[in-house]
């Protein structure tokens, strides 16, 4: 079988290309909510049942969202459930995301930190890295107490990792070497 990744392709292009057509940014907002809705579990239930047809899939999806559905996403929702791949919208959200960060020359930046940072030190910390990695960051941080200090930060398949608790493990294994 294909992997989810190759079957989500098409439809995450398919949904970047309508909205470069209108507002890219509120249809971003619009496929995150979608995802989010798609991962719960009453909803990955609903889209394995085989005694609930395509449409009332759809239709019972499309009543989850908070924000109203506008005719291109009651097609989408109901292609992509007459396909049976509602199960699919997490990682087409996923693709779709990095087609509008490649589009924005941006990427997606995971900060963890050992500490609750405060909207100033991610602004402060996001402009540093701006410049290290030579691109716009959109941040997420989480914390991780087990960082001991210092933060860990992931953009795409690059890692910066100036935690404590790394230059104790670099220490570790300097002295046991």
């Amino acid at each position: 079988m294909a992997e989810l990744a190759t079957i989500a392709r098409p439809y995450a292009e398919a949904l970047f290309r309508v909205a470069q057509a209108g507002n890219l940014s509120s249809w971003a907002e619009l496929v995150s909510e979608i995802a989010q809705v798609a991962a719960h579990p009453d909803v990955q239930a609903l889209a394995h049942n085989p005694k609930v047809s395509a449409a009332q899939r759809a239709e019972i999806f499309l009543s989850a969202l908070k924000t109203p559905a506008n005719d291109e996403v009651k097609n989408f929702i109901n292609t992509i459930a007459d396909y049976d791949r509602l199960t699919l919208l997490p990682e087409i959200a996923f693709q779709f995301h990095a087609l509008k960060n490649a589009h924005e020359g941006a990427a997606d930046a995971e900060v963890t930190s050992a500490f609750e940072m405060t909207a100033d030190q991610v602004n402060e910390l996001a402009a540093t890295l701006e410049k290290k990695f030579g691109r716009k960051l959109h941040p997420t941080v989480t914390v991780d107490s087990s960082l001991i200090g210092g933060v860990r930060v992931v953009v795409g398949d690059q890692v910066l990792d100036t935690s404590v608790r790394a230059k104790l493990q670099k220490m570790q294994a300097a002295l046991t070497a």
